[in-house]
């Protein structure tokens, strides 16, 4: 029975000194719970056993954590002027046309002012259309359902991470 060699990305976050791998997991997601919580279980020997990490980290978000993990994601539609990793994610909206860009605005202000945080979903591979209608969709949600459904997002777009930083990718494109 042969192993898997560890991926050299992830063997690179293995070796890193804690506040450069809390650093890199911060990328990741702004929860400092969820960072500590993974880099508490250092080192990992497969992607997959990353991933759980996550997904597990992900899933013991109190309120409080979820808030900060939010409050590290741009509105959809306007990306962190410099991020790459916020430009990549939100491609599907980059050549929008001007009324669905200001379609999504105001709906995003009607998300926020309805649940009180950033309308966070995983955009990767959606298109502007998409992600219009989901927000139109979860404006009908209860806050509890929304909060669920924003938690399951969340693992999403942090898995997506997590495999970009085991891969050995830095976000730039």
């Amino acid at each position: 029975m042969s192993s898997t060699p560890t991926p050299a990305g992830l063997a690179r976050f293995n070796a890193l000194e804690e506040h450069a791998a809390l650093a890199a997991l911060h990328q990741a997601c702004a929860s400092t719970a969820w960072a500590r919580r993974i880099l508490a279980a250092r080192p990992y020997a497969t992607a997959d056993d990353l991933y759980a990490a996550g997904d597990a980290a992900t899933a013991g978000l109190t309120a409080a954590d979820l808030d900060e993990a939010m409050a590290g994601h741009p509105p959809i539609g306007r990306p962190e002027p410099g991020d790459p990793v916020s430009a990549r994610e939100q491609s599907g909206m980059a050549a929008a046309p001007g009324g669905l860009r200001a379609e999504m605005l105001e709906l995003n202000l009607a998300y926020q002012e309805r649940f009180g945080h950033v309308f966070l979903i995983c955009a990767t591979g959606r298109t502007a259309e998409q992600l219009r209608d989901a927000v139109r969709e979860r404006l009908g949600n209860t806050p509890e359902r929304e909060r669920e459904t924003v938690r399951a997002e969340l693992g999403k777009i942090n898995r997506i991470r997590l495999a970009r930083l085991a891969e050995g990718e830095r976000g730039e494109d």
